[in-house]
Order: C-alpha cells, then sequence, then structure tokens
C-alpha cells in the first residue's frame, strides 16, 4: 500500500499533503468520481487522483489530525450550491412554461409527487437487498411499496377530480430536489424506479450525504480545537499567574532579604557606630585622665621645681652671701694687708726719711 510499494521514485516526488492532490478524492467522496458515467459526467478532476496517496493519507491520519475535511467540505459546498442553484433555475423555467393551477390543486400534485418518490426509493432499495441476496427483506420492502401505490391511487383520483380532464392528460414535472432531474407526475414505477435507483441519484445523495458528515466532523474537531486552544490558554495563563505569584514571592524573598540585609547592615552600622562612640568616649576618656595625669604631673614637677628652685634659690642665696662675706673677709683681709704694707712702707719711708733727717 502507499506511493513507495512499487520503489516508484517518480511517484514518490507527490505527496498527499501538496496542494495539488484533490483532497476529496483521499477522503474519496470527490463529484468528479462519484458521478463519472452519468449524465452529469464532470470529466476529470483538475488536481491529482491517486489511490496509493489515499493510503499514505490513510496511514498518516491515524497517526495525527491533518484536517483536510475542512477541504473536502468547502469543495463539495461549492458543487451542491452549484446543483442547487441548477434546481432553482429549473424550478423557475417550470412556472413559466406551465399552466398556473390553484393552491389546492397544487398541494394534491404535490403529495402525489412525494408518493411517486416513495415508491421509486422503496423499490430501488428492494433491486439493491436482492441483488445483495437479501430475498426477505426486499419482499417485505415490495409489500410496503404496494401500500403506497394503492395510496398514490387515491391522490391521483383527488388530483384528476380537481381540474378539467383536459389539464389533467398534460404532463405536470417537477424539478428532483437531490440531483435536479425532472420528474412526471404520470411516471410509471419503473421510471421512478430506474431514477431513485440510478447511478445519478444515488450519486447526490452520498455526495449530500458525506457533506453532512463532514460537517458534523468539521464542527466536532474544530470545538476539539477550540477547547483545546481554551485549555492551553488557561494553562498559560495558570501558569503565567503561577509565574507571577512566584515572582511576587521571589520579589516578596528579595524584599524581605533586603530588608534583612538593610537591617543587618544598619544593625552592624549602628553597632559600628557605638563601638566608635564608645571608642571615642574610651580615647576622651584616656584623654582626659592623661590630660590631668600630665597637669598633675606638671603640676608636682613645677612644684618641685619651685621647691627646688626655691631650695636652690635659699642655697644660692646663702652661697652668695656666704661668698659675699668671703669677699668682704677678704677684702677686709687684704685691705688690712694693704694698710699692714702701707704702713710698713710708710713707716720704712719714715725710717728713711728720719734716717735721711738724720
Amino acid at each position: 500500500m502507499g506511493t513507495a510499494r512499487d520503489g516508484d521514485e517518480t511517484r514518490q516526488r507527490v505527496k498527499f499533503t501538496d496542494d495539488r492532490v484533490c483532497k476529496s478524492h483521499l477522503l474519496d467522496c470527490c463529484p468528479h468520481d462519484i458521478l463519472a458515467g452519468t449524465r452529469m459526467d464532470l470529466g476529470e478532476c483538475t488536481k491529482i487522483h491517486d489511490l496509493a496517496l489515499r493510503a499514505d493519507y490513510e496511514i498518516a491520519s491515524k497517526e495525527r489530525d491533518l484536517f483536510f475535511e475542512l477541504d473536502a467540505m468547502d469543495h463539495l459546498e461549492s458543487f451542491i450550491a452549484e446543483c442547487d442553484r441548477r434546481t432553482e433555475l429549473a424550478k423557475k423555467r417550470l412556472a413559466e412554461t406551465q399552466e398556473e393551477i390553484s393552491a389546492e390543486v397544487s398541494a394534491k400534485a404535490e403529495k402525489v409527487h412525494e408518493l411517486n418518490e416513495d415508491i421509486g426509493k422503496l423499490l430501488a432499495k428492494a433491486e439493491q437487498l436482492g441483488a445483495e441476496g437479501n430475498v426477505d427483506e426486499s419482499q417485505k420492502i415490495l409489500m410496503e411499496v404496494e401500500k403506497v401505490r394503492a395510496k398514490k391511487k387515491e391522490a391521483e383520483e383527488e388530483y384528476r377530480n380537481s381540474m378539467p380532464a383536459s389539464s389533467f392528460q398534460q404532463q405536470k414535472l417537477r424539478v428532483c430536489e437531490v440531483c435536479s432531474a425532472y420528474l412526471g407526475l404520470h411516471d410509471n414505477d419503473r421510471r421512478l424506479a430506474d431514477h431513485f435507483g440510478g447511478k445519478l441519484h444515488l450519486g447526490f445523495i452520498q455526495i449530500r450525504e458525506k457533506l453532512d458528515q463532514l460537517r458534523k466532523t468539521v464542527a466536532e474537531k474544530q470545538e476539539k480545537r477550540n477547547q483545546d486552544r481554551l485549555r492551553r490558554r488557561e494553562e498559560r495563563e495558570r501558569e503565567e499567574r503561577m509565574g507571577r505569584r512566584s515572582g511576587s514571592r521571589n520579589r516578596d524573598r528579595r524584599r524581605s532579604r533586603s530588608r534583612d540585609r538593610r537591617r543587618r547592615r544598619s544593625r552592624s552600622v549602628s553597632r559600628e557606630r557605638r563601638k566608635s562612640r564608645s571608642r571615642s568616649r574610651e580615647r576622651d576618656r584616656h584623654r582626659r585622665h592623661r590630660s590631668r595625669s600630665r597637669s598633675h604631673s606638671r603640676g608636682h614637677r613645677r612644684g618641685s621645681r619651685d621647691r627646688s628652685s626655691k631650695h636652690k634659690s635659699s642655697k644660692d642665696r646663702s652661697s652668695r652671701e656666704k661668698s659675699r662675706d668671703r669677699e668682704k673677709k677678704e677684702k677686709s683681709s687684704s685691705e688690712r694687708r694693704h694698710e699692714s704694707t702701707n704702713g710698713k712702707s710708710r713707716s720704712k719711708r719714715s725710717e728713711e726719711r728720719e734716717a735721711g733727717e738724720i
């Protein structure tokens, strides 16, 4: 299975995720494949169709969600919108070409069309069950078909009695709401079974059912994605709140630490200040003590000096007095000696004079 099953390198160049690959084909709902061979054959799709790429997608989609349903849904919505537009245009053309009838007659004709549609669907389902081998189920459905035929006959009688015979013979057409094909009011059961069991009608039913399924799948995946996004957002917001709380706690811790540091610093500063004050007080006390001791020593030295100076002065005074006395004594002795010498010399001179006179 897949593009690498035969070792073909050229097929591996295009991946199923490439924009050139038809995403509707990967999901098995491309209208080009479903309506192929019908009168509304769309031809070949403009994008790449490859069963090997579909197998690659089926393998990869089991591991992760690729969300290709959105692309396929957009493709089918555009296709169904175009079919509905053609259906409305066909209804307008029928309204312009067919004779206008009253609302009561139109309602009775609509009832006949609805019964024809029910008969055609039941016959198509019975044929499908018979082809599959479910004979009993097919017989039950055929019995239901007979009941619906009886109701249809009664509805046709009411419709025939409500309008002129000339108008009743005219073919009243109706546009199929599923495949936009024309249905006649007087179509037989075989024609109805061929239409409702035909490939075109069943293909449109498959496309519309696939579109409804894709819409439901896309809505569920979008809801799941939104819930995941919302959960991730809530987790992110929770983480941000926790981060803010932890940040505030960290800030509080930092602030408390800074406050503690400031308190310790202030305490240490105040302690240092007290120490410095105590040291300054000690220094001042020591200085005062030293100044007192110095002043005391100075006073003691001054007193001793005064006493010594007094003693010295008294000694000096006494020595001076002694020296004066000594000097006086010496002077007096010298004077006496001088006087004695002078007296001797005078006596000698007087003796010499006397002797000379003699």
